[in-house]
């Protein structure tokens, strides 16, 4: 079995205050044995307006968000998936929402760019990403020695396209911000869809709590087995989820029920 981890935060504007708590919640989660660890979206900063991605961007390897990423996967021998965090974008005026993954090395081995982008609006709250993000079009994943893991950001969890487009995933990563608005509707739903129809283990990590910019996200970080079944989870509020990936289960449930064999289209 392979020891997982969920890092949920509740970032502010402040990168090194960012910083600083997910160093202390990647050693907590390597001390009790996760092997991968995964950071929400937007760990190393939820700022108070998008305007300020531009002023974070950093340059495609290099930085001190990448740099620390990298340190820390080498400093505790684990799988890094950071979150997301702005790269500086091909379009001007405009950064792409991106995961970086790191190798027990510290290396760079796989980045997947945000493909859909959120819009959302209420009398009370309004977002538009295309307004600042570039949208991604490459459909990422990687492999481990515990299989293959694949990439997702937030609003991508509303398009099964996109984890069909994935192959076969043995987990599924899924680093998030969601509003407490949709989050409390849809979340949970979502996410046990996702695991249930690809047959794998689903991994989220997210934003969870009143932020000092007076957002709030919704949280409920969790692990979810291939049969649907949340194994673990923390509702509000700064801290780790583990549990463990087990690829017996995974086989035992797609021999008893292949319906990944079944798809006709």
């Amino acid at each position: 079995m392979t020891r997982v981890a969920a890092l949920q935060m509740v970032s502010t504007p402040a990168v090194e205050e960012n910083i600083a708590a997910a160093r202390r919640l990647i050693a907590e989660a390597a001390g009790q044995g996760a092997q991968l660890v995964l950071l929400p979206e937007y760990w190393s900063s939820l700022g108070r307006s998008d305007s300020e991605k531009l002023v974070e961007a950093e340059k495609p390897g290099s930085g001190m968000i990448q740099d620390f990423m990298a340190s820390a996967a080498r400093e505790h021998g684990i799988w890094l998936i950071g979150g997301t965090l702005s790269l500086t974008a091909p379009v001007a005026g405009k950064v792409m929402n991106t995961a970086m993954v790191y190798n027990p090395k510290g290396e760079n081995v796989a980045r997947y760019d945000k493909i859909h982008l959120f819009g959302f609006a209420t009398e009370n709250e309004s977002y538009d990403e295309s307004a600042i993000i570039s949208e991604g079009c490459d459909v990422v994943g990687f492999e481990t020695p515990f299989g293959r893991v694949g990439l997702s950001i937030c609003y991508d969890l509303r398009f099964p396209e996109l984890y069909r487009a994935l192959g076969t995933c043995s987990l599924i990563v899924v680093p998030a911000a969601f509003t407490y608005t949709t989050g409390k509707v849809h979340w949970e739903i979502l996410l046990r869809a996702r695991a249930i129809e690809n047959q794998c283990y689903v991994l989220a990590a997210a934003q969870g709590g009143r932020h000092p910019t007076g957002r709030r996200t919704w949280g409920h970080s969790m692990l979810i087995d291939p049969w649907g079944e949340i194994k673990s989870e923390l509702p509000e509020g700064e801290g780790v989820v583990l549990g463990d990936i087990d690829v017996d289960v995974i086989a035992a449930i797609r021999t008893r029920l292949p319906a990944l064999k079944h798809r006709k289209l």
